[in-house]
């Protein structure tokens, strides 16, 4: 075992210290200040995986987690339950930082982070794994130190409690779900409607003892079979997609979406690409601005419900944003809000060559993954960033969102 301080918080949520002969080392669960005894779990020649065995000195953000399957089950669900909110918060500012720095070039200081209003009981949305054991399945999360193995949840207590509601109904009749299960994913959408969707199995199966012992109204009941598509096997099938994308944090995710928006400045009159633009919740802040939106997203399922509640000065296009471009009319600026990938190559070269060639080019960036984005950035040597501010829309986790507000002529 070998004593070490940890120094800061990784992408991902580990504590980055160093062992004394140099090598960096990544420990989950750590804290900056935190001196701990450590044991190698995987060693590589430029850096080594450690756990703790120890903590013989805590940093002065450490606090004790709230949720039990945290500590008891080694929950991989979050990263930063030890961690208080001062904690969190200056660790995402520096993960976003460093990755301007260090992937994008850029010079920068850490950016301003926007905290949640709330940080427990904010997800919308969960997504559970079953694993099959001769007593029947265990429905939960995965261990963080061992991916493969999944725990039997009671309560996750940053998911709604609407959300755990159902999941506490739907857990007294797990014999009811398919055989062979593979996943439970309980969501919560925009507009009030709850869903289960259940995937595994071959057999066709019949969700109704289930739905009669949960006994939900208005609860759509979804199946996808192994190999098949999901498809509604019980309760409304009209309404909002249940699979399309959205953001676990409905609340605070609007509100990026309203400062993106802001940061264009005048757009009345204006032509305005959404590209990943999802149901088109951006687009129909564009269009109340006074601006034409082209919103741009391969889902077919959210481009049908949006072209559905579409208002005027809104185009929805389905396919992939880098083979419809030359379909759109040219924008004056530009949103941008890609899955966690980042912008396909052909996307990011076109931007730059529309930039140069546009007089007040303005692109409005929000990103879930701070390394895609910096690379992003990269690509787009033309833009100069303008501002960039994180915000917290998953407390508890190392996730960070990001907006960067881009334009010519560099930050005002």
């Amino acid at each position: 075992m070998t004593a070490i301080t940890i120094d800061r918080i990784a992408a991902g949520g580990e504590g980055v210290g160093r062992l004394p002969d140099g090598r960096v080392v990544f420990v989950s669960r750590t804290s900056p200040g935190d001196v701990v005894e450590v044991e190698e779990v995987r060693a590589r020649p430029s850096y080594v995986r450690a756990r703790v065995v120890t903590v013989k000195q805590p940093g002065a953000e450490r606090v004790e987690p709230k949720c039990v399957h945290y500590t008891r089950d080694e929950c991989g669900g979050c990263q930063l339950q030890h961690l208080s909110a001062v904690g969190q918060l200056d660790a995402k500012r520096r993960i976003v930082g460093d990755a301007l720095r260090r992937i994008g070039g850029l010079q920068v200081e850490n950016p301003e982070i926007v905290p949640s209003r709330i940080a427990w009981r904010y997800r919308n949305k969960i997504s559970l794994s079953a694993k099959a054991t001769p007593r029947g399945p265990v429905i939960g999360l995965h261990r963080h130190s061992r991916p493969g193995v999944v725990f039997e949840l009671k309560d996750c207590l940053i998911t709604s409690d609407r959300v755990m509601g159902l999941w506490a109904r739907v857990r007294q009749h797990i014999p009811l779900l398919p055989d062979d299960l593979e996943s439970v994913v309980l969501k919560e959408d925009s507009e009030g409607g709850l869903h289960i969707i259940v995937g595994g199995g071959a057999e066709p199966w019949n969700p109704e003892p289930l739905r009669q012992a949960v006994g939900e109204d208005g609860l759509s009941y979804w199946w996808q079979p192994r190999g098949g598509a999901a498809r509604v096997v019980a309760g409304p099938e009209k309404g909002f997609p249940a699979l399309a994308f959205e953001q676990s944090n409905a609340e605070f995710a609007r509100a990026i979406r309203r400062a993106a928006v802001d940061s264009l400045g005048d757009i009345n009159g204006k032509v305005v690409w959404d590209l990943y633009g999802g149901v088109g919740e951006t687009a129909s802040l564009l269009a109340a601005r006074g601006a034409t939106a082209w919103s741009v997203d391969q889902d077919l399922a959210a481009k049908e419900w949006a072209r559905q509640r579409a208002k005027a000065g809104v185009k929805h296009i389905t396919g992939r944003v880098e083979d419809v471009l030359h379909r759109l009319a040219e924008p004056q600026a530009v949103i941008v809000n890609p899955p966690r990938t980042g912008l396909a190559p052909m996307v990011a070269r076109h931007l730059n060559r529309w930039a140069e060639a546009t007089p007040g080019a303005r692109v409005a960036y929000i990103s879930c993954d701070p390394a895609t984005l910096a690379r992003d950035i990269a690509r787009m040597g033309f833009l100069s960033v303008q501002r960039v501010v994180a915000y917290d829309l998953f407390p508890q986790t190392s996730h960070v969102e990001t907006l960067a507000v881009l334009g010519e002529g560099g930050a005002p």
